[in-house]
């Protein structure tokens, strides 16, 4: 376990250099906001699409991996919910924390930190975490928050969705990279060592605007965070251990990279939804400080549990 945790340390240190930057003024909310662009629509879109483009569908698309996130995060997405009903929350909050519940950083600490600990074959299954985190339940997000705001389904909606899963270059550069994939053709050496250039910006830049942006969080409304964090941290790696190991019996290695991923910290994307629709964005920023700061210590001891 201390050997995962020297491993899994200079991923948090980057994440810790670029909160100091953000905390300090250094590195200000705009230059922020620009480094996370340049990651989402450059550097991790090629890393995604590079490996992407050297997979089939089925290297991706295993079913039982599938059944089995879907069983875990529908699990603690139901108790989420259940808790704030108790707390007498409207169905647009309890809809927003039970996606902070279930939605870790898949993109910009996932992918490049545990491909990178747990070994290439693990792209396969966290590119289908992704998928599921970012078109399953984003959609189910929408749906439900549109429902309840208008009390019927828009002529709209798929319209909506439909254009908010073009809009997200993560999902297209995975797309993308199938498509070629598909063809049976190798990608051309010069656009290779394009997106392997690319694509190598990705780690150290995403976790340095982890950092960045976690600075311009706050902890307020800790009482909810906290209960949040450990749904996430806690609650959403065990469901998906026992859906994946005892349920659906997922090949060992397979069902290590999903616990792994479902330990992950809430994803920034999610504040990003709650400012969208004006739902619990305190709360929801909350979690994902203090998830982050957390995680240090419960990523590892996963990784270490799951790997072993």
């Amino acid at each position: 376990m201390l050997a995962v945790f020297l491993q899994t340390l200079p991923f948090f240190a980057v994440i810790g250099l670029g909160y100091g930057a953000g905390r300090t003024g250094f590195f200000p909310r705009e230059a922020t906001a620009y480094l996370t662009k340049f990651v989402f629509y450059f550097a991790l879109s090629a890393m995604l699409f590079g490996f992407a483009a050297n997979m089939s569908l089925g290297d991706i698309f295993e079913p039982r991996a599938a059944v089995a996130y879907l069983w875990g995060c529908g699990l603690i997405y139901l108790i989420a919910l259940s808790v704030a009903f108790a707390r007498r929350r409207p169905l647009t909050e309890a809809a927003m924390e039970a996606h902070t519940a279930i939605i870790g950083n898949t993109g910009f600490l996932g992918v490049p930190m545990l491909v990178l600990l747990l070994g290439d074959a693990a792209a396969g299954t966290i590119i289908l975490v992704l998928v599921i985190d970012l078109i399953v339940f984003s959609t189910l997000l929408t749906v439900i928050v549109t429902l309840s705001r208008e009390g019927r389904v828009s002529p709209d909606l798929p319209r909506l969705i439909t254009m908010g899963l073009l809009k997200n270059p993560m999902i297209v550069a995975m797309a993308l990279g199938l498509v070629w994939s598909a063809t049976g053709m190798d990608l051309p050496l010069p656009v290779n060592a394009f997106m392997t250039l690319l694509g190598a910006a990705a780690t150290p830049c995403a976790l340095f605007a982890i950092g960045a942006s976690l600075a311009n969080n706050k902890a307020e409304r800790v009482t909810v965070a906290g209960w949040l964090t450990f749904a996430k941290l806690v609650l959403h790696p065990l469901a998906v251990a026992f859906a994946a190991f005892f349920l659906f019996s997922v090949p060992h290695y397979t069902a290590g990279v999903l616990v792994a991923a479902a330990a992950l910290p809430v994803a920034g994307n999610v504040y990003i939804l709650a400012q969208h629709f004006n739902i619990a964005v305190a709360r929801v920023s909350a979690a994902i400080l203090i998830s982050t700061a957390i995680s240090v210590a419960t990523v590892p001891v996963i990784i270490a549990l799951v790997a072993g």
